[in-house]
């Protein structure tokens, strides 16, 4: 493979990665977005609990008890699809996080193979100069020893 198709695969496994690393941190706010509603929820149900053993201590009607013990009744489904959601968003953290390895990892073996082609060409041209400077020696001493013949 050439060296400018080499370039350019890596060129690709650089953006992939970075696709992949954009996706993983989406995935990561998502997450903490979601972990920040629930508590959020949860700090409502218990203000809501709160108010209704206030009102019930200052003596509440049967009307009010009940709309304010449906509404914490309803914030309970609602932090129970919650957590269930819950696991959804922490396995597209995962599906995310092992996706961007993946292309990290193709990333550093195309960066590797490069490397290698590099540090083969160089001992090729390193060789070559080496059989240069050989067969200059040689030429030059035959041309001594000749001289003195």
């Amino acid at each position: 493979m050439s060296e400018n198709a080499m370039s350019l695969l890596l060129e690709q496994a650089k953006e992939t990665e970075h696709q992949a690393q954009l996706a993983l941190l989406h995935a990561q706010q998502e997450l903490q977005g979601y972990y920040l509603q629930v508590e959020q929820i949860e700090k409502y149900r218990l203000d809501y609990s709160h108010q209704m053993s206030s009102r019930g201590q200052l003596g509440l009607s049967a009307s009010s008890y009940g709309h304010l013990n449906r509404f914490i009744v309803q914030l309970d489904e609602t932090l129970a699809k919650q957590r269930q959601a819950a696991i959804d968003f922490e396995e597209n953290v995962t599906h995310c996080r092992v996706h961007w390895q993946q292309c990290t990892e193709k990333k550093r073996v195309i960066e590797w193979l490069i490397e290698k082609r590099f540090k083969e060409e160089q001992m090729r041209l390193e060789r070559q100069e080496q059989k240069r400077n050989d067969e200059f020696s040689m030429l030059s001493y035959s041309r001594r020893k000749s001289r003195f013949l």
